[in-house]
């Protein structure tokens, strides 16, 4: 957890490769919350055209906004076990055919290479790759907020909560209701018509960049109690989106809350 925590901070959801929105994403910011730390919830590999370039995004954001974390996604953890030769071939090839190819693809491994040549070939272009995905958290939270790329266990405390929760929990996170001591703010479960999902007790904001154009941030302000919502369209444009308020008789996280209109389009 960090020392210092921020009282305003930005999330962003699954990238999946999906460099362009992402650049096109932090440029928006860029002109609305320059100063803010940006919290990247997981899956910035795989799929995508550009795994790699999304990972230098990453980084550049790290240098740009201290403060910045990545989250470690279940994605992720394939490419940073790979390169820790701690995935078996069996395991490597099941994350080949989930998106793995395409990022081994996009640091410019041959075709067809072999384990220990792709490995090697990675490490020796972007040996501080490693390095991001060995520091990432599971779990930060800051000020009534949990983020985390795929959800929580809802009977057990934040501290309590696994590795393997924190990397594939669906079920029984999203369908639980009730309040709980934090607003869980994650990744993971796409949501394929591009629209985050809001409920009592978690913000979901994996809006399946890598299929609809759509890569989303949420911006919080924990010290005035503001939640907006920005969005990449497939126009090129960055802009305001509301989430999805699924109510199920205890109003939103995002209800709770007073939104200030923000620039509709910061590009």
């Amino acid at each position: 957890m960090p020392t210092e925590t921020p009282s305003r901070l930005i999330a962003i959801g699954d990238v999946h490769g999906a460099a362009d929105e992402l650049a096109m994403l932090l440029g928006g910011l860029d002109k609305v919350a320059p100063d803010w730390p940006v919290y990247f919830l997981g899956d910035i590999v795989d799929r995508g055209p550009d795994s790699r370039r999304a990972m230098d995004l990453v980084e550049e954001t790290f240098a740009a906004r201290p403060g910045s974390k990545l989250l470690l996604g279940n994605h992720d953890d394939w490419l940073l076990r790979f390169l820790n030769d701690r995935l078996s071939p069996e395991e490597a090839l099941h994350w080949f055919a989930q998106g793995g190819a395409e990022t081994l693809s996009s640091y410019g491994v041959t075709p067809g290479a072999g384990l220990t040549e792709a490995r090697q070939h990675v490490l020796a272009d972007r040996p501080s790759h490693l390095g991001l995905l060995n520091a990432a958290s599971l779990l930060e939270s800051i000020g009534g907020f949990a983020f985390v790329h795929a959800g929580i266990d809802p009977l057990r405390p934040l501290g309590e909560q696994t590795r393997h929760d924190c990397l594939w929990m669906r079920e029984p996170f999203l369908g639980h209701v009730g309040r709980l001591d934090h607003v869980v703010v994650h990744g993971h479960t796409p949501l394929k018509d591009g629209i985050p999902v809001a409920t009592e007790n978690r913000i979901s904001i994996d809006t399946a960049a890598v299929l609809n154009g759509a890569l989303t941030a949420i911006l919080i302000d924990t010290a005035d109690g503001t939640i907006d919502f920005l969005q990449t369209r497939n126009d090129g444009s960055v802009s305001a989106v509301e989430p999805r308020r699924l109510n199920r008789g205890l109003g939103t996280a995002v209800d709770r809350r007073r939104s200030p209109a923000r620039s509709s389009n910061p590009r």
